[in-house]
């Protein structure tokens, strides 16, 4: 149900650069999930690049797979997500909104948390690929008018917040 886009106005496909951008964060040595599939293509990257990727269209939301979670979920699912993702447990790098950071829920989720929410600045804004029914959209010219962060947790970063270059 939610592990593919399942609004018109949330199929936004991750360019390979933005996973490019955070290779380095990303164990080699862990499962990764990448629980939220779309058109495939962020799997096939992770596969690429050599990594032991989980990326299987089922639902995010009733499935408890791999050992870390790394993807892109759909945006309008964010209070949603993140409340699952805490409740799995399990270290994460999600890509979401820079505004996600000042909501109510993602505060009380993680002010608590023995483990802090880090935060991964990209270098440039992240232009998504946008589709509509699976298929791209006539006119798009891959230009958001809107930032993200890489939000990571349990990832035991050097630093809380990383500006990459």
């Amino acid at each position: 149900m939610f592990s593919v886009a399942n609004k018109k106005c949330d199929d936004y496909m991750t360019p390979d650069y933005a996973w490019d951008n955070i290779e380095h964060l990303i164990p080699k040595d862990k499962k990764i999930w990448e629980a939220f599939y779309g058109n495939g293509k962020s799997g096939e990257w992770f596969k690429r690049k050599g990594f032991d990727v989980i990326h299987t269209p089922i639902d995010f939301f009733e499935n408890d797979l791999g050992e870390i979670i790394v993807s892109n979920p759909p945006f309008s699912k964010s209070k949603e997500v993140f409340k699952r993702l805490v409740e799995l447990g399990k270290p994460f790098i999600i890509i979401m909104p820079t505004a996600k950071i000042t909501t109510q829920y993602v505060r009380n989720l993680f002010k608590y948390q023995d483990d802090k929410l880090q935060i991964v600045i990209p270098r440039s804004r992240i232009h998504f690929e946008k589709l509509v029914d699976g298929k791209p959209v006539d006119g798009w010219k891959n230009a958001c008018n809107f930032d993200c962060f890489y939000y990571c947790w349990k990832m035991k970063l050097d630093r809380d917040i990383i500006w990459l270059e």
